[in-house]
């Protein structure tokens, strides 16, 4: 027969439980709950508790909170709780039901190992096939000295990854697939390809069962991580060891590795909704203990809620109780874990006020702003939602960064062919002044980027024109239609030489414009060797070799890796890529040249920056440190070559460093191989970068 363990009456701080020397504190606030019930664990499958604690209203009760103190409860404990209150009325929208085993919002260890979403949507209890949270301990970890990373915006090189989909194919040939410590074993990849940040697509605990019924009828399930249940815990799927409470080591380890690699952490977070879905949906843990506070409802019945974020509910984020609770979690993870950033996932979606409507000054944007202990993290916005609102270059707050999706369609259309736009072209590889300049905002504030997880990969760009995403099981009516991609003549898979020559150029030519813009950029895992999702533009749900990244390819295409890999040294050893300010054009104090300089075809004249006709786009970057070279740039995406003159230098010769027309390896040149340009005219081929670098 179990142990029953002596109870005392507990403190409402801290939020969760606590473990101590002496046994384990356990809190839940829930503002309008009329009977609280603690159910004790031995294991996370454990068809029964060992143990159920009533908590009593005048003793285990303080303002919001319930809690109470179990005496030498051990570390390893699984527990849920049992909160009763008011149900589905219209006036109030609360949704309290005593039959389900609620998950703790502040757990800091998650299992879903028995959770069945389907019957958490269905009347009655569901105890047995409920998510529980695991007792452990935060303080015996070795951090070994460590801290956040401090590396300024302007240097920064962000590279977005899926901890699953990373290292789960075969091919990976690491010890532990599609895990922290799987990713671990892949970090010399990232060193030797330069960058400074990985960007985690969502790692706290979310609901991979998370899928359309049709999509689960395949036996597909919610992959990316989009549904986020439990925003204290490491995902339980991405651990070696969930089921003895390893999270918290095993991403600690992740993010000590990458940090003694000189690897920045971001995290992707999903504070716009959550995994429990409309009013149809599960009830997980928010519906049953906050329903009416933490979700944007219908003002003239409660029961219904506000979607603007496609995902069946909207987070309420401006309420005061849960404006607390996603700042005090994203200081957790700076605090606890050594995190170093985060990108949110929809963010225009937490500017919305209880009623839907825009917000001028939303007080969660500007409380994670100004708070100090967030004052070194790096703050990304995905800065639209999911019901029309469009933020890029206006959302709230100066600190924050913004995904430049005006960027990335213009750069997309750029490479497609289309040379009618070299205006806006320049503006955004400039940093788009446009959007930030009058708001006293930094080129750091746009991240630029080609692709991402959501659309094709850098590949798929270039080999579809259509998207292909009938393996989803939805008809392929589901991802985007406007992919502004250009399939090089021929439609998926070929042999054909002269079109897989094409699409890596194309390819080189996307990396080369990404990596010459000012703004910080942003690359797609698996991009570097050319991964294809097979046309797929909305693979969410597809765990499986379709989405994996396939290292073979790093074989295959080690042409294309060593130009990305080279690339990325060209931007770091050139100051005048990685500027704080934006280019004026004019010629500053102490300097003989201006910042840029603007060409024609003729480099004594401007580009006719209104021509309909297609034109190179060519311009020359004066060098802001002693050692560095300028740098004179000239894009062609047009179907013809140009011949061109190089703008002359005094007492310095140039030297072709790329020319993506070119085969590896005079496709780019390192400094110590390049040969001086004895002829000041040169030709330009057809959808080609070229980059010359002045020298002595």
């Amino acid at each position: 027969m179990s142990k029953t363990y002596t109870l005392r009456a507990g403190n409402p701080y801290p939020l969760g439980c606590k473990l101590t020397e002496d046994g384990v504190n356990f809190s839940i606030s829930s503002r309008h709950a009329t009977e609280v019930e603690l159910w004790l664990f031995k294991k996370a499958d454990s068809k029964k508790p060992f143990q159920i604690i009533q908590l009593q209203r005048h003793i285990n009760h303080t303002f919001f909170s319930w809690h109470v103190f179990v005496e030498n409860l051990p570390e390893g404990t699984w527990y849920g709780w049992h909160i009763d209150g008011p149900s589905l009325t219209k006036e109030s929208g609360l949704r309290f039901d005593r039959e389900k085993l609620l998950l703790d919002p502040w757990a800091r260890a998650v299992s879903d190992k028995l959770w069945n979403r389907a019957k958490a949507r269905l009347p009655g209890d569901n105890s047995y096939y409920a998510m529980r949270a695991m007792v452990v301990s935060q303080n015996n970890y070795d951090w070994e000295g460590d801290t956040p990373l401090a590396i300024r915006s302007e240097k920064a090189i962000i590279y977005e990854l899926h901890v699953g989909g990373f290292t789960r194919h075969p091919s990976s040939h690491v010890k532990h697939p599609g895990t922290f410590a799987g990713l671990i074993e892949k970090i010399p990849h990232l060193q030797q390809l330069g960058i400074t940040h990985v960007e985690l697509l969502p790692v706290m605990a979310f609901d991979e069962q998370d899928v359309p019924s049709h999509t689960a009828e395949l036996g597909l399930k919610n992959y990316w991580g989009y549904s986020t249940h439990s925003f204290f815990s490491p995902h339980p799927g991405y651990c070696v060891s969930p089921e003895k409470g390893s999270h918290i080591r095993e991403f600690r380890d992740l993010v000590k590795a990458l940090h003694q690699a000189g690897i920045g952490v971001i995290m992707d977070v999903v504070f716009n909704h959550t995994s429990e879905a409309g009013e149809d949906g599960p009830v997980i843990n928010f519906k049953g203990i906050m329903g009416n506070s933490f979700y944007l409802t219908d003002k003239h019945d409660k029961r219904l809620f506000h979607d603007y974020t496609g995902c069946g509910n909207t987070v309420n984020a401006n309420h005061p109780l849960v404006t607390n609770f996603i700042i005090s979690c994203l200081e957790y993870w700076v605090r606890e874990m050594h995190i170093d950033g985060f990108r949110f996932d929809l963010a225009s979606a937490l500017a919305r006020g209880e009623d839907g409507s825009v917000l001028q000054d939303p007080p969660l944007v500007w409380g994670i702003e100004l708070s100090e202990k967030l004052s070194r993290t790096k703050l990304i916005a995905e800065a639209w939602d999911a019901a029309g609102l469009y933020q890029v270059g206006s959302f709230p707050g100066y600190r924050w960064g913004e995904w430049n999706g005006r960027y990335r369609d213009v750069i997309r259309r750029f490479l497609g062919g289309d040379t009618r736009i070299i205006s806006e072209v320049a503006t955004r590889i400039c940093g788009s002044s446009d959007l930030y300049q009058h708001q006293h905002r930094l080129p750091i504030s746009g991240i630029n980027f080609i692709t991402c997880h959501d659309g094709f990969t850098l590949y798929d760009l270039f080999s579809y024109n259509e998207k292909h995403n009938l393996a989803n099981g939805e008809g392929n009516r589901d991802g985007c239609n406007n992919n502004l991609s250009f399939n090089c003549g021929i439609e998926g898979p070929t042999k054909n030489k002269q079109t897989v020559a094409l699409r890596k150029q194309h390819a080189k030519n996307a990396y080369a414009i990404l990596l010459l813009s000012l703004g910080v950029p942003m690359l797609l895992a698996g991009d570097e060797f050319l991964n294809s999702q097979g046309g797929n533009n909305n693979s969410y749900c597809q765990d499986n070799s379709l989405s994996w990244l396939d290292w073979t390819q790093a074989e295959t295409n080690a042409d294309v890796l060593r130009f990305v890999q080279l690339m990325i040294q060209l931007r770091k050893r050139h100051p005048s890529l990685m500027r704080r300010h934006f280019l004026t054009g004019a010629i500053a104090e102490g300097q003989t040249l201006a910042d840029i300089t603007w060409h024609g075809v003729d480099p004594d004249q401007q580009p006719d920056w209104q021509a309909s006709q297609p034109q190179p786009l060519a311009y020359t970057l004066t060098a802001v440190a002693s050692d560095e070279s300028d740098l004179h740039i000239v894009m062609n995406m047009s179907d013809q070559d140009w011949t061109m003159r190089l703008p002359t230098l005094t007492g310095k010769r140039w030297a072709i460093a790329i020319n993506t027309a070119k085969s590896s390896p005079q496709d780019i040149i390192l400094p110590e191989k390049q040969k001086p340009v004895s002829n000041p005219q040169y030709q330009i081929p057809p959808r080609s970068v070229m980059v010359f670098e002045s020298s002595f």
